[in-house]
């Protein structure tokens, strides 16, 4: 059996490290501070283990960067090499959503006057609700934008032909995506602090009909679901 690095594998060494240190901490062997206070290790070590998760295809290697580039900060500043805390920058967080908004909206406004706006689903929720659906016979995807809202799209009238990606973002807010059963749904989401739920259940035999679901979910959720 081949041994893969993944995130979940090492967050269970994480685990099995922190407990090995509280241990040998109440035997009176080592200072559990001295050690804890290199934590910030781990979440380098998770970025690297996405990033190379990311390679074969099977995640973002968004979330990778964010981790690693988190992870090192803060590490830096524990060891004291330098003198700027992470969260002076907190305002970039808002400069982040407002330009993959304004990306998407941009993306939007594109795909109407290239004349698909009936081949895809674009929407943007801010404080409020966006329900949209549609039954093209040829979809080829679109873009949904949550931010302390909700997106709920459906899609189980509409038929692809061969590949379509749908590209999300969500922040305090949801997005709910309601497919076909005869679709194949691959996702790419990378969640941080949110989470990403595929429950469509598999085609019955071989199809050719994927769609992709790819972005990223900032303490929000996104579901996809027959």
């Amino acid at each position: 059996m081949s041994l893969r690095m993944t995130p979940h594998l090492m967050f269970g060494l994480m685990i099995i490290l922190l407990g090995v240190v509280f241990t040998l901490d109440n035997l009176d062997i080592a200072d559990a501070r001295t050690y804890l206070q290199y934590w910030p290790a781990g979440l380098v070590a998770i970025g690297v283990a996405k990033l190379l998760e990311a390679r074969t295809g099977q995640g973002s290697s968004l979330g990778g960067v964010f981790f690693i580039g988190v992870g090192s900060w803060m590490l830096l500043d524990t060891l004291d090499i330098i003198n700027v805390s992470l969260m002076d920058f907190w305002p970039l967080l808002l400069v982040m959503v407002g330009g993959m908004i304004v990306w998407q909206a941009l993306r939007g406004r594109h795909h109407l006057a290239a004349g698909f706006n009936d081949e895809t689903v674009n929407a943007i929720a801010v404080l409020g609700g966006v329900n949209r659906g549609s039954n093209s016979t040829a979809f080829r995807g679109g873009e949904l934008t949550a931010l302390m809202g909700g997106c709920e799209i459906d899609l189980r009238q509409a038929s692809i032909n061969g590949e379509a990606v749908i590209d999300v973002f969500a922040m305090w807010g949801g997005i709910e995506i309601r497919v076909p059963e005869s679709w194949t749904v691959i996702g790419r989401v990378t969640p941080l602090m949110g989470g990403f739920d595929d429950t469509t259940r598999p085609p019955a035999g071989v199809t050719a009909h994927r769609l992709i679901i790819r972005g990223v979910v900032l303490m929000g959720g996104v579901e996809v679901k027959n």
